[in-house]
């Protein structure tokens, strides 16, 4: 009988028995043991405001019984926790995971509002960036209102537009105060600043016709007076027209 061939196999067996109990009285009731010890909660930051914040994610997940601050770490389901937040609707994308530490990390992007509709039928929502309704909340947000004849189809094809152009300059964020759509889909817009109605006409070039006006009002108007006219028509190409406050009510 070869010993040695003998000693060596015994050896590979003893060294296979302790791995193999290593694994499974060791390495798993730690596991099992193991908790969440940290929840770290990321929302994109973004030029615009959304409706979230960090405690908005821990009530919804509280209220699922799915916040896994405390819980055994193997029983912690990133899966479910992101389709909970997924089904909010102020929610664009949410991901999950955990960290060999014990923590449970989780990153939001918002959807981001352009526009708050309250139309004449009553409807009460907003639109985000790309469209999509939101449904009206007890957040503020600091977006421009349209109201007057506005089914969803046009706010969605046609103010999302409006919404994005405006949100991201910063002159026309601060100025634009409310969009009104009139009976023929036509636009009125009320500034901030000065008592007058801008007509905009049909809802084209709006950028060309918002680059007019604001030239308009840097290069006119602030020499004028801001209440000098009380309605500025910017429906035809290259021109503006203003009807004069009456003499009943001097700027």
């Amino acid at each position: 009988m070869n010993w040695k061939k003998v000693f060596v196999i015994a050896l590979d067996a003893v060294i296979a028995t302790y791995l193999l109990l290593a694994i499974t009285s060791f390495n798993k009731p730690e596991s099992k043991a193991a908790v969440c010890a940290q929840v770290q909660i990321n929302i994109d930051k973004n030029e615009l405001d959304g409706f979230l914040n960090v405690d908005d994610i821990k009530k919804i997940l509280d209220r699922k019984k799915l916040y896994p601050l405390g819980q055994p770490i193997d029983d912690v389901s990133t899966r479910n926790i992101e389709e909970t937040l997924r089904q909010n609707p102020f929610v664009e994308e949410a991901q999950c995971y955990k960290t060999q530490g014990g923590s449970v990390c989780i990153r939001i992007v918002q959807r981001m509002p352009v526009m708050r509709i309250m139309a004449e039928n009553g409807d009460n929502y907003y639109i985000d960036s790309r469209g999509n309704i939101m449904p009206n909340t007890q957040y503020a947000s600091n977006v421009i209102i349209a109201t007057g004849h506005i089914t969803r189809k046009y706010a969605q094809q046609t103010l999302t537009a409006i919404g994005n152009l405006v949100v991201y300059d910063k002159f026309w964020q601060s100025e634009m105060v409310q969009l009104n759509v009139l009976g023929d889909g036509s636009l009125e817009m009320v500034p901030r600043v000065g008592e007058h109605i801008v007509y905009f006409g049909k809802p084209t070039d709006i950028q060309k016709k918002l680059t007019r006006l604001e030239k308009f009002y840097k290069y006119g108007l602030s020499q004028a007076g801001w209440n000098k006219y009380s309605y500025i028509n910017l429906e035809f190409s290259n021109q503006i027209i203003c009807k004069r406050r009456s003499a009943k009510h001097p700027s």
